[in-house]
């Protein structure tokens, strides 16, 4: 309070020292308080007077235009078209008419355009001589209506009022500005100045900080602020001669600023700048009442009387602009103080005078740049006689007055007619009667100084309707201008009188007696003669007239003849130049998403390069070293594949190996068979290249560095060939040539493929045609596949094994007859008759065969044992040799040979017996191509089907007498290929399950079965839809529900935003300007708002698993939190891509709309200063705030969007976690890019802050976690790349099985977090992940575990946890029954939900859960060894028969393969003897194959015909939970028990 006070005080002294001579009020610059008793009367922005009521169309607002009254244009040719050069009928100058023009700036202003922009365009007839000579009739001029009282027109009580921008007062306004900061702005102050320009005698031309207007010159084009000055009025500079005009004032209060200077030298700044100020005030007040107006209308004013405070001023002086407009000439004189009239240049030549035309706003007029050049034109006005006071306009103004908007030129009288009927101004007649005048009763009233022709052409435009005629034209028209003179008089005295601060006012202390009278006595003369180079005897007395006798005479009257042309109107192209960039700024943005998937592409590579670095790391351990004697060399591989580097080693046994970097064989090449060998060198320049031929193989192709490698490889080959005995046989061809000789792997597996088509054609006995004529291809290839021979390792990859297998040997040795090392098409045929034709006997005789290794027509029980593990060896060894004695003793034993050492075909054959079916399907399978060929053509029909048949199923027991009926279905199903089952063959053994000891027997026993035994009623396809739909809902209603709701809310917040700014926003205009534009911005920019605000809550997940365990569960589906993100994120991805669009419009509309139009959009950001050139394109994007930020979202959204594409999630989520953690910066762009409040206040925290606060506060409790450092108890590597680690359980650590956490390990130094699910149950001490490493991370995390690192570290690395989180797998227990199926590193949760339902019902806890179903699909069970260890816990835990586990090894060939037959029938034996599966140790029963889930699922309806509801939760792979869900599906379709799916992918 104190400072406030010293402050006020310590102003109060500055002011008052610095206005110590100033004993007068000082009267304000914006006109406030002249008028003490109405304090805004007269005042800047106050309102205009109506002497008469509004004159509008609806009473209100709406101007009239046609057909109500006659078209602008046309009037203006029949009123004002006429010849120029008649002289003043009073002789009045030039000058007097500028100077009413001054006078009119100093207390009219109504330039200014209002808003919303409105316009009354005037439309121009086609064919017209200056505006459309080439008769489109598409010429509009536009004219935007002036600014009004915004409280005004909104009732007939209250029509539109137009404002005035100035004060409505003489009080030099037109000098010294309209307002106080205006005022400063023009000041120097230095000695009471205004601020000169460099030449002393100019005021200086504007920096912006006075609002000047700033047209464009409309003969050149140019804009800017050079050759505008800043000045009191706005519109000073609108011509040369109006400025002129300007600046003499200007000059004159500098004069007597400096006279009082010199008189007063101790006065300051302010002290003689309001001196002159009053004194220039008072001037121009004596100059305007009792010189120019008196001479303007041909009588004097009446006497003044004194101040009247009740007399309102308000302006009505719109008619005196037209009046004086007569008047204009199209050219002024220049001449200098000696009489000199000065010839000016123009285009083609010089010229008596300035045109008008080409003077408006002018930036660089030749001639008229020099202080020196005004003197000329002022002395030059004041001696040429203005235009006769008539109707008639010069074409300077009517058809060359500079335009509005992009057209240069207009039409001056139709805008003042527009202007008119903007203003509602009254008819003719009404004026008159105002005024005391006769009204119009004639059209021959006007007659007869006017034209009959003029009149017959205005009567005919208002249809001879006297009481229409306008206010203008009626006063144009009249031949004393009685209306005119009557409105002009009126108001000026109505000036003088109301005006407190006029100069002959005794009472305002502004000047004495004797003062006043000094100031009645100056004259404009001595004005002139005071600012400019002339002396009082080179000017007339009366400078107002020029009277005979007066000193320099003009040299005639000017006509538009004698004067340059003027330039021809054009039309400015807004958007000109700006279509290429702005075309590549929207391709741009269009190509950010792929400028981010190129860069996601980038990272990716180079995650996949550091991945495989890491990958080599960890197996460098195990890398073998290539021996030194190795020759490298590059391997070409054929011409669309790129070489590799190989290293060769020469072997003693006549076989030649090819090796990788590493030393892995990559290929054999034996020479055994060979007598020469071929090589070929080529010839070209550096000898590189080296053809080794392997004629029943593909050919060896080695590039080398140089010619001296070559040779010495060559060197060694020769030597390493005669200590083999071979010969070498060497030719030389160019390496064109050598490389089409070339037989490369890939035209290898061509012939091998035709290979294959012919050999099966002739088993299966397939047509030819079919199988691919040879004489469709070329006798080269005919002749090739006829005579091809298989090698060991091609032989073997058919078979899909390893070329150094037991089975390969075993089979390889029995088919080639003649041992040659390769097998014949013959020999293959031989082979292959009898695994697809062949009986059980041929088939176990041959098997017999390929095992009887002495070839003494028995089999030992080592050969037994080499037979059996050759079989095993395709599920890679899972068997030891014990284990696989152990089977060969018990089926010894079960045989009754167990006191045999060695069997017999017979006996052989005999204990195959109980498999008599599964031999007879038994086959030889084929790898690739010519597999799918052999499935698709002509294989019988009995065969395809069961060659899909690998599973067993579950059904109720058989009752008794009822095996027939079973068999029948089987018999139907075998004639009916198209039933809807994966198997069509009960396996008749082995089909009990084991029976477990202690245990009750349930009361049904399970069998396996492939199809129920009763059939349904199948509905028809349309019922099945509908049924299906009717699940589809019953199942996924709650996601229903919310999408539907969410979607209703999202159309309705754009709905609501859309409407508005279409017809109920406030009236700024935008809608009118872009209304598509708006709309879909609008609407889209609140959707954004909405969904990236709510989708806060679809990531709070500790909400969400608190939330799942309340009734609102029952509503929402927080089980699809993360789909209802993407769902959300995709939508809100197409509301940004439409918000962009939108804005895309709005900126190429905002590019072409006028500055005037702009202005009222955005009255913030733009101030209308008449150059109506809008920002280009570029401004928007770039130079604004909404711009920059719009831009860098749309990056952002780029990169969050294609980063969060599963595909690149897979590949770099280290490139996704960072992404992603954009979204900070996504919501603090988001909350600027509205700040800005272009178009509206900022609407974003509407939606924000309550998502905001919510996620904030689960953030700050994952983060309270996340700090928490957790000790590592145990980690152990396990095969198949899964790290398991034991760690301790956080204090109040709750958590339910199937429940995952986040962690992030502090050893890696990132704070990067991965989900995974808990494999311990909720009762154990501690918690337990089962982590496979398929990525870096967990690649990293896997090394630094191992115990080498371990060793190093000295501890086990300490873990941040952050959870547990719910899903949707935690809801096994409200189930029944419940099905789980997992596949590969999917079976993390089950794991957890296995053991958590085995407890709990050793403790007898109340469970809803009855049974359980485990479906485990792996390639092999060795795969996660430590899921077998679980689920024999589970087994041996398990006293309530609660769970059912199926092992499904994917790894294994088809079911009725020759090697899965024997695995099955061993496997089959292994269960029947010793309770537990020979490969997974288990009392589970393994199966070979994929699970056929439709007739499983159909099994369960049978078991549990009286549960609705079960259960089915996947884990896994995509194709597997597809694959699941399809069968959901297909089963949901009947009316039967529903099945419920859950699932997860990884």
């Amino acid at each position: 309070m104190m400072l406030s006070l010293t402050v006020v005080l310590l102003v109060t002294w500055t002011l008052g020292g610095a206005q110590e001579s100033i004993s007068w009020e000082v009267q304000r610059y914006d006109g406030w308080y002249n008028n003490l008793l109405h304090h805004s009367r007269g005042s800047a922005g106050a309102r205009l007077l109506r002497l008469l009521p509004a004159n509008y169309a609806d009473g209100v607002y709406q101007a009239l235009q046609e057909p109500h009254v006659p078209n602008a244009r046309q009037l203006s040719n029949a009123v004002a078209r006429g010849p120029s050069g008649l002289p003043s009928r009073r002789n009045t100058t030039v000058l007097a008419v500028f100077f009413g023009f001054h006078v009119l700036s100093d207390i009219l202003g109504t330039e200014k355009p209002g808003c919303p922009a409105e316009f009354l365009n005037i439309h121009i007839s086609p064919g017209d001589l200056v505006f459309d000579p080439a008769g489109t009739g598409d010429v509009v001029l536009p004219f935007q209506r002036i600014h009004w009282a915004s409280e005004t027109g909104q009732s007939p009580n209250s029509p539109r009022e137009q404002t005035n921008e100035v004060t409505g007062w003489l009080d030099g306004s037109s000098i010294y500005g309209p307002s106080h900061s205006w005022s400063d702005a023009l000041r120097s102050f230095s000695g009471g100045q205004l601020a000169p320009g460099p030449s002393g005698r100019l005021p200086k031309e504007t920096d912006g900080r006075v609002p000047m207007w700033k047209a464009l010159d409309p003969s050149t084009e140019q804009g800017g602020t050079r050759g505008i000055y800043d000045l009191g009025s706005a519109w000073g500079n609108e011509n040369r001669f109006l400025q002129a005009e300007s600046i003499a004032w200007f000059r004159y209060h500098n004069h007597l600023a400096a006279a009082l200077a010199r008189v007063h030298p101790t006065w300051s700044d302010e002290d003689l700048f309001q001196h002159a100020r009053k004194r220039v005030i008072a001037t121009f007040q004596s100059i305007v009442l009792y010189e120019w107006l008196p001479t303007l209308l041909g009588r004097p004013v009446p006497e003044y009387k004194g101040y009247q405070q009740h007399l309102d001023p308000k302006e009505f002086v719109v008619a005196a602009e037209q009046f004086l407009a007569t008047m204009v000439p199209p050219g002024v004189y220049k001449r200098g103080p000696r009489c000199q009239f000065q010839q000016v240049p123009g285009p083609g030549g010089s010229f008596p005078a300035v045109r008008l035309c080409n003077s408006y706003w002018s930036r660089e007029s030749p001639g008229l740049q020099q202080a020196e050049d005004v003197d000329k034109l002022l002395l030059g006005m004041s001696s040429q006689i203005a235009e006769r006071e008539d109707n008639i306009v010069v074409e300077d103004l009517q058809d060359y007055w500079y335009g509005p908007l992009k057209y240069s030129r207009t039409d001056y009288v139709a805008s003042w007619l527009q202007r008119g009927r903007d203003l509602g101004l009254p008819t003719y007649n009404q004026a008159r009667e105002r005024f005391g005048l006769e009204p119009l009763q004639n059209w021959s009233d006007f007659a007869p100084h006017l034209e009959q022709q003029v009149l017959e052409k205005v009567a005919a435009l208002y249809g001879n309707n006297t009481a229409g005629l306008e206010l203008l034209p009626g006063g144009m028209l009249e031949a004393d201008g009685s209306l005119f003179s009557a409105i002009i008089l009126d108001q000026f005295v109505r000036l003088r009188d109301g005006d407190r601060f006029w100069f002959e006012n005794t009472k305002n202390g502004l000047f004495t007696v004797e003062e006043t009278r000094e100031i009645r006595n100056t004259t404009f003369r001595d004005v002139l003669a005071a600012v400019t180079h002339a002396n009082l005897t080179d000017l007339q007395p009366h400078v107002f007239i020029w009277s005979e006798g007066d000193p320099c005479p003009q040299p005639q009257q000017l006509m538009a003849q004698h004067l340059a042309n003027c330039t021809p109107m054009t039309v400015l192209d807004y958007f000109e130049g700006s279509g290429a960039g702005f075309g590549i700024i929207i391709v741009v943005l269009c190509c950010l998403p792929l400028v981010t998937l190129f860069v996601a592409w980038i990272v990716a590579v180079l995650r996949k390069r550091d991945f495989k670095k890491l990958q080599k790391k960890q197996s460098s351990s195990v890398r073998r070293e290539v021996t030194s004697e190795a020759i490298q060399a590059m391997e070409w591989h054929g011409p669309k594949t790129d070489s590799s580097p190989v290293y060769i080693q020469l072997q003693t046994d006549k076989v030649l190996k090819v090796l990788d970097g590493r030393g892995s064989v990559l290929r054999s090449i034996s020479l055994k068979a060979h007598q020469k060998v071929e090589v070929i060198l080529s010839s070209n320049k550096g000898n590189k290249a080296l053809l080794l031929k392997s004629p029943k193989e593909y050919d060896l192709v080695l590039l080398f560095s140089d010619q001296a490698e070559r040779s010495n490889f060559i060197g060694k080959l020769q030597g390493y060939l005669e200590e083999s005995g071979l010969d070498l046989h060497m030719s030389e061809m160019k390496e064109q040539s050598l490389m089409k000789r070339a037989v490369t792997q890939e035209q290898r597996k061509q012939i091998l493929e035709t290979f294959f088509r012919h050999l099966f054609a002739q088993v299966l006995e397939i047509d030819k045609s079919d199988a691919g004529e040879l004489n469709f291809e070329t006798s080269q290839k005919a002749k090739e596949s006829l005579t091809c021979e298989l090698s060991r390792a091609e032989f073997a990859e058919a078979l899909g094994l390893k070329a150094h297998s037991m089975f390969v040997d075993s089979m390889f040795s029995l088919a080639d007859k003649d041992g040659n090392g390769y097998i014949s098409f013959r020999e293959f045929l031989d082979i292959l008759v009898v695994f697809m034709k062949g009986s059980p006997e041929e088939k176990s005789k041959v098997m017999f065969r390929m095992y009887d290794i002495d070839e003494n027509g028995f089999l030992s029980k080592e050969e037994f044992l080499r037979m059996l593990r050759s079989f095993i060896e395709i599920s890679n060894n899972c068997l030891s040799r014990d284990q696989a004695e152990q089977v060969t003793e018990s089926m010894f034993w079960a045989s009754g040979f167990q006191d045999r050492d060695e069997l017999t075909w017979e006996d052989f054959h005999y204990m195959l017996r109980d498999h008599d079916s599964e031999l007879r399907l038994t086959q030889l399978c084929i790898k690739g191509q010519y597999l799918s060929f052999c499935l698709l053509k002509g294989i019988p029909e009995v065969l395809k089907q069961n060659l899909h048949n690998r599973v067993s199923f579950i059904k109720k027991k058989e009752p008794k007498g009822h095996s027939s009926l079973s068999n029948r279905t089987i018999s139907e199903e075998e004639k009916d290929p198209n039933l809807d089952t994966m198997s069509h063959y009960v396996e008749r053994e082995g089909q009990e399950l084991r029976k477990r000891p202690g245990r009750k027997v349930n009361q049904y026993q399970l069998h396996l079965y492939t199809e129920a035994q009763r059939k349904k009623y199948e509905r028809n396809k349309v019922q099945q839809k509908i049924q299906e739909f009717k699940r589809f809902v019953e199942n996924y209603r709650r996601h229903i529900v919310c999408v539907v709701l969410f979607s209703a809310v999202t159309a309705g917040v754009f709905v609501e935003r859309a409407y508005y700014y279409a017809f109920a926003s406030p009236s700024t205009g935008i809608a009118q300007t872009t209304f598509v534009g708006i709309i879909i911005s609008r609407g889209s920019a609140a959707c954004i708002s909405f969904m990236y605000s709510y989708i806060l809550l679809t990531m709070c997940r500790n909400l969400i698993t608190v939330l799942r365990e309340t009734f609102l569960n029952h509503y929402i589906p927080f089980d699809a939190a993360v789909d209802f993100h993407r769902w959300i994120a995709m939508a809100a991805l197409i509301f940004s891509v439409l918000h962009t669009a939108g804005h895309i419009v709005n900126v190429y509309i905002f590019s072409v709309t006028p500055l005037s139009v702009l202005s009222c959009l955005f009255s913030s950001v733009f101030t209308d200063d008449g150059s109506q050139l809008p920002q280009k394109y570029y401004w928007w994007f770039f130079q604004t705030i909404p711009g920059m930020t719009g831009v860098l979202l749309l990056v952002i959204l780029a990169m969050m969007y294609v980063f969060a594409t599963h595909h690149f999630r897979r590949i770099s989520f280290q490139g996704f976690w960072i992404s992603h953690h954009l979204y900070v910066l996504l919501y603090i762009l988001v909350i600027i890019h509205g700040s800005y409040a272009l178009i509206q206040q900022p609407r974003f925290h509407i939606y924000f802050i309550i998502p905001a606060l919510i996620y904030s506060a689960d953030k700050l409790l994952s983060l309270s976690r996340k700090k928490v450092e957790i000790s590592v108890v145990k980690a152990e590597l396990l095969p198949s790349d899964v790290t398991h680690l034991r760690f301790q359980r956080p204090q109040d650590f709750d958590y339910k099985s199937g429940q995952w956490v986040r962690i992030a390990c502090v050893a890696l130094g990132t704070t990067e977090y991965h989900p995974f699910t808990l494999t311990s149950a909720p009762h154990e001490d501690t918690l337990s992940l089962h982590i496979r490493a398929v990525g870096p991370w967990t690649t990293r995390l896997r090394e630094i575990y191992s115990p080498e690192s371990l060793a190093l570290i000295g501890k086990l690395p300490k873990l941040y946890l952050d959870g547990p989180f719910g899903e949707g797998h935690q809801e096994w227990n409200k189930f029944e029954v419940s099905v789980l199926v997992g596949g590969g590193i999917g079976v993390t949760p089950f794991a957890s939900i296995l053991k958590d339902l085995v407890f709990k019902s050793s403790i007898s806890s109340k469970l809803l859960c009855k049974k359980i179903y485990f479906i485990w699909v792996t390639r092999t069970q060795r795969q996660f060894e430590w899921l077998a260890d679980i689920i024999r816990e589970v087994e041996e835990a398990d006293r309530n028969d609660l769970v059912s586990v199926h092992i499904y090894i994917t790894q294994l060939a088809e079911k009725f393969d020759l090697r899965t037959t024997m695995l099955y029938i061993c496997e089959r034996h292994f269960q029947k003897v010793l309770n537990k599966s020979l490969f997974t140790g288990l009392r589970s029963i393994t199966h070979f194959g994929r699970p056929p889930f439709v007739p499983f699922f159909n099994s369960l309806q049978e078991v549990h015909p009286e549960v609705q509801k079960i259960g089915v939760f996947s884990c896994g792979p995509p194709g597997m939970t597809k694959s699941v869900e399809k069968a959901c599906r297909q089963l949901n379709r009947k009316d039967q028990t529903y099945f419920a799916h859950h699932y997860e992918n990884f």
